[in-house]
């Protein structure tokens, strides 16, 4: 099996190792974007430090994925609230009529497409070590600590590590997708020393990962616990008050740790490179939602423009908060999920076991030995005419019977969405879109929605079938 995972390895470094031609187109560009950025910076009289960062300064970047990202360290005398509009007015300057888009994460930034690469130009403040004012901020000390420390091998053994990842699903801090940062993955490899020590080490993962490679906490191991609750713990070598893994997500963590297995079991290149997902067709679609015996609740919105991670976080909200309304009225959630094309379509999705509740509700009250509580219990209850049974005693407690004050999932899930969904949870930006327009529709309803939207048919096809294709013979 060792020989297999060599040979699986080797073959995709091939493919995601830049060529030396590659790497002069990039390293030409990068150049001349520090040098127009820096002359924008000086027209506009702001003293700057211009630098790519990232994957490309640190020579950890897929060739099929050469994302330049292009700092701006600016003087931290600017107020916090004008970091973001100084950095757009001079990234702006510098990309000319470059296609652009204003992008959004702690602060704005400006993402550019230029001779065919996408180039991230971000401000920070050129801030010393401890004194971050931004979480850019740290960006800078990111790249030199692993530029210092990644050997010519190391790199490629990160390279495969993304690749491994991005394959499985698991790849990208963004909020969308809540999982590794390219930074985590260097930290990783430097920590197990290869690709497959990685994944080795993740197969075995039992309750907890802790890894403080500057030894910050050394000696005072229990400090980690009680400063860093997550299950993945990786201290930042240039910050010891920050967990490098707190925006991995637990459903994250653990499909990388079952992949992990998987892949030692069975080394494959589908790991890497996943067969591309594709839609039922709409009839077998409505087949499949008649007779699946659970019910499919849908909340189809639009008009939810934002920036990604604002989007993508309010979206995330408004899908616990909905959950939690389904929960609280006993409706049984098998599972949930949202799509959005982050424009014009957001779909919120759950599988109930039921749609439909009894009419009849068990309302438990107190134990006997309670006694004060149960002569409350028993004064509210004994001549309530909504009672339809009880008092009686079960198992040592009180209980009645009464009627539920909702039988329906759709009903419960329109009446709290005729405001917006403000008391229900809702988050802002839903609810605007909410107020604007919304469907609520149930199983073979969507279909209209499935066959005008094929990335939602893509999405809804793989929630219903929720299997990884690493699991597959």
């Amino acid at each position: 099996m060792k020989e297999q995972i060599i040979a699986v390895s080797k073959r995709v470094l091939l493919q995601i190792s830049p060529t030396e031609e590659e790497r002069d187109r990039v390293e030409a560009l990068s150049r001349k974007l520090e040098e127009k950025i820096a002359a924008a910076c000086k027209s506009e009289g702001v003293v700057a430090t211009v630098r790519v960062e990232g994957s490309v300064a640190k020579d950890t970047w897929l060739a099929e994925n050469p994302d330049i990202d292009v700092f701006m360290r600016l003087p931290t005398s600017i107020p916090r609230k004008n970091l973001g509009d100084i950095g757009l007015r001079i990234a702006k300057k510098a990309a000319g009529n470059a296609e652009q888009l204003e992008r959004f994460a702690e602060h704005p930034y400006l993402e550019v497409f230029v001779e065919g690469y996408r180039v991230d130009i971000v401000p920070c403040y050129d801030a010393k070590p401890g004194e971050w004012q931004s979480a850019t901020d740290r960006t800078p000390y990111h790249t030199d600590y692993i530029k210092s420390r990644l050997s010519k091998e190391s790199r490629g053994e990160v390279r495969l590590l993304k690749r491994f990842m991005q394959g499985v699903g698991v790849y990208g801090a963004e909020i969308k997708v809540g999982g590794f940062s390219g930074y985590l993955c260097e930290l990783l490899t430097m920590h197990y020393g290869s690709f497959v020590k990685v994944v080795e080490a993740f197969a075995h993962y039992s309750k907890r990962i802790v890894i403080d490679i500057e030894g910050f906490y050394s000696g005072r191991e229990k400090e980690v616990g009680l400063l860093f609750p997550e299950p993945l713990v990786i201290v930042d070598p240039v910050d010891k008050g920050r967990n490098v893994a707190s925006a991995v997500q637990n459903q994250k963590l653990y499909t990388f740790i079952a992949a992990s297995r998987a892949f030692l079991a069975k080394p494959k290149e589908e790991f890497f490179y996943p067969p591309k997902p594709h839609a039922l067709s709409p009839d077998l679609m409505e087949g499949w939602l008649a007779k699946c015996g659970s019910a499919y609740v849908f909340l189809v919105i639009g008009d939810s423009n934002a920036v990604p991670d604002v989007l993508w976080g309010q979206l995330y909200r408004t899908k616990r908060s909905l959950r939690k309304l389904f929960e609280t009225n006993d409706y049984s959630v098998v599972k949930d999920e949202v799509f959005s094309n982050e424009s014009s379509l957001s779909v919120f999705v759950f599988e109930l076991e039921q749609r439909i509740l009894p009419d009849i509700k068990k309302h438990l009250g107190p134990q006997l030995e309670r006694e004060g509580e149960s002569e409350k219990f028993l004064a509210k209850y004994v001549s309530d005419d909504r009672v339809l049974s009880g008092p009686y005693i079960e198992d040592g407690r009180w209980v009645v019977e009464v009627p539920r004050k909702n039988i329906d999932s759709v009903a419960l899930l329109r009446e709290k969405l005729s405001d917006g969904g403000k008391n229900a949870g809702v988050a802002e930006i839903a609810t605007q879109a909410i107020k604007k327009e919304y469907k609520t529709l149930v199983n073979g309803e969507i279909l209209k929605v499935y066959t005008e939207n094929s990335d939602f048919a893509v999405f809804l096809t793989q929630f219903i079938a929720d299997k990884p294709f690493w699991l597959n013979p």
